[in-house]
């Protein structure tokens, strides 16, 4: 009899243990992004270069006079650039999304001939830097030259820094900056050193947030950008 009972006892317990099965999901999401872009055209005819330039989160929303307060489009307003300048405007309630730019991007190329796609270079301030060591990481064929300012970077590009390492470079930063640390910029220029081509970083001493402003109200760094093109 204890014997039976041990049996019945064995295969209730068989019965109640649990299973385990291996299978597979797949699900579609899908999110809509819209963006109002100011978009600067050179004179002529003939090829000429895209300078996309990514704003900070202060200047969300829709009102898109906003995205020409600092960066290419307020040196715009006393200067020329040869070159076509694309600031897409980021909505109140969102972050730059690499996908979506990439996707306007296109657009752009697309409607306007004569860019040249061997010249195409990304720029961006605060959270547009942000944005823009982002867009690089996740599309770095396309770029020329890449200038990050003020800005937070990601774990991912910390990891993949190399991706980028044929985008020329040039980094600027605060050193009093209290919005976003310094070292974000000192971290990520260690990591590119060992594998970039072209780099470089500068560290304001007297510069808090704002490190921006005089860097993009020089013609230096315009010079600088408008000579870089991707090899052939």
């Amino acid at each position: 009899m204890k014997n039976i009972f041990y049996l019945i006892l064995f295969v209730f317990c068989q019965q109640n243990v649990g299973q385990t099965s291996n299978k597979s999901f797949k699900t579609d999401i899908k999110t809509s992004y819209q963006y109002l872009y100011a978009l600067h055209k050179p004179k002529g005819e003939e090829k000429k270069p895209l300078l996309i330039f990514l704003h900070g989160s202060g200047e969300k929303g829709t009102d898109i006079e906003l995205v020409k307060v600092h960066g290419p489009f307020k040196y715009l307003k006393n200067h020329e650039l040869d070159a076509y300048v694309l600031a897409p405007q980021c909505p109140k309630e969102t972050y730059w999304e690499s996908e979506s730019l990439y996707q306007l991007i296109q657009k752009i190329i697309k409607e306007n001939k004569n860019i040249d796609k061997s010249r195409i270079y990304l720029t961006g301030l605060s959270m547009g830097a942000w944005g823009a060591w982002n867009l690089a990481f996740a599309h770095p064929e396309m770029f020329a030259a890449l200038v990050p300012i003020a800005g937070f970077v990601d774990r991912v590009p910390m990891l993949e820094n190399c991706k980028i390492k044929d985008i020329p470079t040039r980094i600027f930063h605060g050193l009093l900056d209290d919005v976003v640390d310094v070292r974000y910029s000192i971290e990520i220029y260690k990591k590119l050193k060992n594998c970039s081509t072209d780099i470089a970083l500068t560290i304001f001493d007297d510069a808090n947030h704002d490190s921006w402003s005089r860097v993009y109200d020089n013609d230096v760094i315009y010079e600088w950008i408008l000579q870089q093109k991707k090899p052939n």
